[in-house]
């Protein structure tokens, strides 16, 4: 099964819990055990999974992010969003979640984020569930 989510953001860097909706189409597959992967196609986005208990952790990391990657530097890209290339690089553009009985395996207190770069923008993500 292939689902395509719309995620719309509001800001030019933002982390945006999809958790919920990752869960709900594993639920929507009838998938009980397998392999969920979810892919962001976008070149200045990512995808991660990290703490959701506590807002400050994603705002530690946009935070650590940008001083490792400044907006504005000597880069040489075109469009001003050269810094949005780096960051999607440096978190990536896929995570795998194994599903067993119905349900993601995710820790405790671990989400999955769709990480904005360049926004605001309307984007998709595809989550992809393969049966054992």
């Amino acid at each position: 099964m292939l689902k395509k989510l719309t995620i719309r953001t509001s800001m030019r860097v933002q982390f945006v819990d999809i958790t919920s909706d990752v869960i709900r189409a594993i639920e929507e597959s009838g998938v009980k055990n397998g392999i969920c992967v979810v892919f962001v196609p976008h070149t200045t986005a990512g995808i991660t999974i990290n703490e959701n208990a506590d807002p400050s952790v994603r705002h530690d990391i946009i935070t650590t992010l940008s001083g490792l990657v400044p907006a504005s530097a000597n880069y040489t890209h075109l469009e001003g969003n050269a810094d949005s290339h780096i960051k999607a690089s440096l978190v990536g553009s896929s995570v795998t979640l194994i599903i067993e009985n119905g349900r993601p395996l995710l820790g405790t207190w671990q989400g999955v984020y769709f990480c904005e770069f360049d926004g605001p923008r309307t984007r998709s993500v595809y989550v992809k569930i393969l049966e054992d």
